[in-house]
C-alpha cells in the first residue's frame, strides 16, 4: 500500500468538513475520489498535500508517518497535486515553469539554462509529449498546460500524482493521448488519485475507488465491481432518476436571428431562435460553438452577416450594446472568465447588472442584498453570509452564483457555456431543472456543450458544429451519442 489515510478530521471555525473519513492507494494504481462538490475531496486532499494541517487521524506515505506534512514534505515525500486550475506561469517559458525553484546550477553558480532545456526535451521524449520547452506557456493549448502540469511533477520523480478535474477543458483525442500517459506511468509503479465527475472517464481510467459525501467516508472498492447508477446512489445518499428531465413548453414569436454570420473560428452561421426556446450547441471542441457564443455577446468581433435580438441589430463587438440587447453570457472557465476573487458574493452577483446602470449615483447595498437573498433560495446556493469571498464555495456554487449574476440583469437570451462544467452530478440536476424552468417562464437559452445526456435533458433541438460550420440540427428525439459523434467527426462528409 502507497498511501494510507485513517480516521481523519479536520473543521474550519469549529464546522467539522472532514469525520473520519480514509483513503488507502495501492501502488500503480488509479484511484477515483468521487464525492459532489463540498463533499470533502478538496480538503482530503489539502490535508494530505500539507495546505490544511489535520486535526485527528494518521497519514502514512511509502511506509513511512506523516504526522506534521507540510507542503514541501508532502512534495519532497512524492506526492504532486495537479489542480483543476493550472498553476503555471505564462509569461515564462515552459521550462522555466519546471525549473522555477529548482533550478540547475553549474559550478560558477549560474543557472544552467542549456542543461536544463535538455533535460526538459528528454523528458518530454519519454512521455510522448510534443512541447517546445523554450515555448512562452501562453502560447501553449490548454492540453498542452495540462501535461506540462504532469511532467513537472513526474521530473521531480513523484510517485503519487493527485489529478483534480484534469479532462475539463481536454477533447477526446487529448483525453486518449492523457489516458495513454496515465496508462504507461502505472507500468512504472506510479499511483494516482483521479478527482472527476464524468462517469465514462471514471469506469474508463481507474481501478478503485473511494465515495466521501458530507465529509464522511461512504465506501470504497474495486470499479469492476460496481455501475455507473451505484455510484451515483452513493454520491447523492439516494436513488436518482436517470431518465431525461425535457419537458415540451410552448414557444413564442422569433426573438433571436443570425444570418450568415461569420467570425473568428465559425461562418456563415444561420440560426432562428424563438422565445421560450432551448437550442443546444455541440461539436468536438474547437468546432467553433464557443467562439460564436463568444462573438455574440462581442467578446470578439463577427466579420460579416448580421445578428438581432428582440428585433435589434446587435453591433459586433460590443458586450455592453450585446447586453442592453437582453444577452447574457455564463462563459466557461469560471476562473479566468468569472471569479473576481477579491469581491464577496454580493458584490460578484450584482457586478454585471450594475455595468449596465453604471449612470445610477450610488449602489443600494439594502436592495442588492435582498436581490441576493432571492437567487440564493431560488438556485439554492450553499452559502453562509453574502460579505464571504467567493473562493469560499464549491465549484457548483460558484456557478450558481455566477447564473444569478446574469438573471439579475433580466436578460431574455441567456449563452451558456459549458455551464456545468466541474461540478457533481446533484448541482448539475439542479441546474438542468432552473434551466428549463426560465425556459418555461419565457427566457430563450442557448447552451454550448460537449457533454450529449446534458443535451438530452433539456435541448429542443441541437445544433452540431464541424470546422466552424453549423454541419446538421438534429431534433431533441434525435440526439444520441452516436449520432452527434457521427456529424461531429464529419464521418457524414465521409459516408
Amino acid at each position: 500500500m502507497l498511501l494510507e489515510m485513517k480516521n481523519i478530521d479536520k473543521a474550519f471555525n469549529g464546522v467539522p468538513v472532514l469525520k473520519g473519513v480514509q483513503l488507502e492507494v495501492e501502488r500503480g494504481e488509479v484511484h477515483a475520489l468521487l464525492g459532489e462538490n463540498g463533499a470533502g475531496q478538496s480538503t482530503l486532499m489539502n490535508v494530505l498535500t500539507g495546505v490544511h494541517p489535520l486535526d485527528a487521524g494518521t497519514v502514512t506515505f511509502d511506509g513511512k508517518n506523516l504526522a506534521h506534512i507540510s507542503i514541501k514534505g508532502s512534495e519532497d515525500a512524492g506526492i504532486a497535486f495537479v489542480h483543476q486550475e493550472l498553476n503555471l506561469f505564462n509569461d515564462m517559458t515552459v521550462w522555466e515553469n519546471i525549473f522555477l525553484n529548482k533550478e540547475i546550477v553549474n559550478r560558477f553558480g549560474r543557472c544552467d539554462k542549456r542543461g536544463m532545456i535538455a533535460k526538459c526535451r528528454e523528458l518530454f521524449e519519454r512521455l510522448d509529449v510534443s512541447i517546445d520547452p523554450e515555448e512562452m506557456v501562453e502560447d501553449l493549448k490548454t492540453s498542452e498546460k495540462q501535461l506540462l502540469e504532469i511532467s513537472k511533477a513526474l521530473f521531480f520523480e513523484a510517485k503519487l500524482l493527485i489529478l483534480d478535474e484534469p479532462t475539463t477543458a481536454l477533447n477526446n483525442d487529448e483525453i486518449d493521448h492523457l489516458f495513454q500517459i496515465i496508462d504507461n506511468l502505472k507500468k512504472t509503479g506510479t499511483s494516482f488519485i483521479f478527482i472527476s465527475h464524468k462517469m465514462p472517464e471514471i469506469f474508463r481510467i481507474s481501478d478503485r475507488y473511494t465515495v466521501l459525501r458530507n465529509g464522511e467516508y461512504i465506501a470504497s472498492g474495486n470499479i469492476a465491481d460496481i455501475t455507473p447508477e451505484q455510484i451515483t446512489n452513493l454520491l447523492v445518499g439516494n436513488t436518482m432518476s436517470f431518465k431525461d428531465i425535457y419537458e415540451t413548453r410552448k414557444t413564442g414569436d422569433v426573438i433571436l436571428k443570425l444570418t450568415d454570420y461569420s467570425g473568428p473560428g465559425f461562418e456563415n452561421i444561420n440560426l432562428e431562435v424563438k422565445r421560450g426556446q432551448i437550442v443546444g450547441l455541440t461539436g468536438l471542441q474547437g468546432a467553433g460553438s464557443s467562439e460564436l457564443m463568444q462573438c455574440m455577446f462581442g467578446v470578439t468581433r463577427a466579420t460579416h452577416g448580421t445578428l438581432e435580438a428582440n428585433g435589434v441589430h446587435v453591433p459586433p463587438h460590443s458586450t455592453h450594446r450585446a447586453m442592453k440587447a437582453g444577452i447574457a453570457m455564463l462563459a466557461s472557465n469560471r476562473k479566468e472568465n468569472s471569479v473576481i476573487p477579491d469581491m464577496s458574493l454580493l458584490e460578484n452577483m450584482y457586478l454585471a447588472e450594475h455595468t449596465l446602470s453604471a449612470g445610477k449615483f450610488a449602489i443600494n447595498k439594502k436592495e442588492e442584498q435582498q436581490k441576493y437573498e432571492n437567487y440564493r433560495k431560488m438556485l439554492n446556493i450553499k452559502a453562509q453570509d453574502s460579505s464571504d469571498s467567493i473562493l469560499s464555495l464549491s465549484g457548483g456554487n460558484q456557478q450558481k452564483v455566477f447564473l444569478a449574476r446574469w438573471l439579475n440583469t433580466n436578460a431574455d437570451i441567456l449563452l451558456l457555456d459549458n455551464p456545468t462544467q466541474g461540478i457533481d452530478v446533484g448541482a448539475k440536476a439542479e441546474i438542468y431543472k432552473l434551466i428549463l424552468k426560465m425556459a418555461g417562464e419565457g427566457r430563450t437559452i442557448l447552451i454550448n456543450t460537449l457533454e450529449i445526456p446534458e443535451l438530452q435533458k433539456i435541448a429542443d433541438y441541437c445544433a452540431v458544429f464541424y470546422e466552424g460550420k453549423i454541419v446538421k440540427i438534429l431534433e431533441h428525439s434525435e440526439l444520441d451519442d452516436q449520432t452527434v459523434m457521427y456529424y461531429s467527426t464529419n464521418a457524414a462528409g465521409i459516408a
